[in-house]
């Protein structure tokens, strides 16, 4: 029997008047409504469904176990360098020999002969050290590695993998070349203030000589890359690599 074929019967049996009536039907009411809560609960006290069509889903509530941690989201954090950033962060500092003074190191222990390139290197150990490379008018190379941190330099060797050809090619690039590797250097350290860490002769894709700079930025510890003009200085390319 429903609410209302209750309050039906509760009149006709009753004649107390409408007070009396509109209590039974509220008393009935509560009782309908209680039946209907309890369906929606699980069985044990306190245990409120949870599901897709919860209030706790649809309020938007967050579980605190998935809360994210508080700092930097996941990866790489705030302020982290890339490979090779963290090399150069670690190798230039030790480098207490500049570019130039190891150039002029080599330049001296080959005499009459002209700079064609000089790169920082770290291989040794972690060591620094600076690959130099002068040539006579010839084209014939020299190697000559200086110790970064000290300054001393080994004997120097001829280099072994040069033919007529490559030899002929790089003296017509040092006659060219009026630019010297120190001012091509000072050149690219004039746009982007930072460290030398390699200069290299070479040339254009019309058979001009050029410098290839590159010069490191202690604040994020980029590399941009110069390529100087060797008969004019004048800038012809300049890349900034980040990885």
């Amino acid at each position: 029997m429903d609410t209302k074929s209750k309050c039906v019967v509760t009149h006709s049996m009753h004649s107390t008047g409408p007070r009396a009536i509109g209590l039974v039907c509220a008393v009935a009411a509560a009782g309908a409504l209680l039946a209907g809560c309890g369906s929606g609960t699980d069985k044990g006290a306190g245990n409120v469904r949870s599901g897709p069509g919860s209030p706790a889903a649809a309020s938007g509530a967050a579980d605190p176990a998935a809360a994210t941690p508080s700092g930097s989201p996941s990866g790489s954090p705030s302020g982290s360098f890339t490979e090779d950033q963290a090399q150069r962060k670690a190798l230039i500092p030790k480098a207490k020999v500049s570019y130039d003074k190891a150039l002029d190191t080599a330049l001296a222990a080959v005499p009459k002969s002209k700079a064609v390139a000089v790169e920082l290197d770290g291989n040794d150990g972690g060591r620094p050290t600076w690959d130099t490379e002068v040539a006579t008018a010839d084209g014939t190379v020299h190697t000559v590695r200086v110790d970064a941190a000290s300054g001393k330099a080994d004997k120097p060797s001829v280099k072994e993998d040069q033919d007529k050809d490559d030899k002929t090619q790089l003296a017509d690039q040092l006659r060219k070349a009026t630019v010297t590797a120190q001012q091509a250097a000072q050149t690219a350290t004039g746009k982007t203030k930072g460290t030398v860490s390699s200069v290299e002769l070479d040339d254009t894709d019309n058979g001009t000589p050029k410098w290839s700079v590159d010069v490191v930025t202690t604040s994020d510890w980029n590399k941009t890359t110069f390529d100087v003009d060797a008969t004019n200085r004048k800038i012809l390319r300049e890349h900034v690599d980040k990885d």
